[in-house]
């Protein structure tokens, strides 16, 4: 919540090179099209000399058909939807000039008026402008995830469920505190955290005044008392 894009960005980096300080495995960043987040990765990619698969998130990019296909077809008709599936069959297999080609090509024949036109012409446009991310067929070759589902689902989880409800107010330091603690729980790392919160809470307090007694005893977390109540 408080550190920039960029300095997440750069600390995702730093993990990865320390779980492949030799740079000897494939590293692959899915995006979402969004281009300040893509600007920033690639200025670190750039600094830091390193090769990076950009992969553009397929579920984005169905986004993109969609929207084209209620040009041609009327909305939530089959036709619609089998027009979708079948270019994101084409995609899958690593055409995605020729997706954006057969798209205008159907939207002249078909003489759509200017609105509809201009949906088609946006899809074909992003696909174009993205198409060196769009090589699913090599990266499903290479067995690289093409999906943020996963992740999305994660974050809507950790974050959305917690933080967004009814007249919820947070300041970034509250946020920041109760996202951390989630994470920890969620994790099932919670125990071995709050052992080492109460040795640093005593230290901090009372080691340097009743010297280098064991903190043992104030370590060990209190067994639930009435008053308290452990909020998942």
């Amino acid at each position: 919540m408080r550190k920039t894009p960029q300095a997440v960005i750069a600390e995702r980096f730093d993990e990865a090179h320390g779980r492949d300080p030799e740079g000897t495995r494939p590293w692959v960043v899915l995006v979402d099209g969004q281009e300040h987040q893509l600007r920033l990765l690639r200025q670190e990619i750039t600094r830091r000399s390193v090769t990076v698969t950009l992969l553009l998130d397929l579920f984005h990019v169905r986004e993109y058909l969609w929207a084209a296909a209620f040009a041609f077809h009327a909305e939530g008709s089959a036709e619609a939807e089998l027009w979708v599936r079948t270019q994101l069959l084409a995609l899958l297999r690593g055409r995605a000039s020729q997706v954006a080609a057969a798209m205008r090509r159907s939207a002249t024949g078909r003489a759509l008026t200017a609105s509809k036109r201009a949906a088609v012409d946006k899809c074909a446009d992003d696909l174009l402008q993205y198409r060196d991310m769009l090589r699913y067929d090599q990266y499903l070759a290479a067995g690289s995830p093409i999906g943020t589902g996963v992740i999305e689902g994660a974050c809507r989880y950790l974050v959305k469920d917690r933080m967004e409800r009814t007249g919820a107010r947070w300041s970034l330091d509250g946020a920041e505190a109760v996202l951390r603690l989630r994470a920890l729980w969620t994790n099932g790392d919670f125990e071995p955290y709050w052992t080492f919160h109460l040795h640093r809470e005593y230290e901090r307090n009372y080691a340097s005044r009743l010297g280098p007694a064991s903190p043992s005893d104030h370590t060990q977390r209190p067994r639930r008392a009435p008053h308290l109540e452990i909020i998942k």
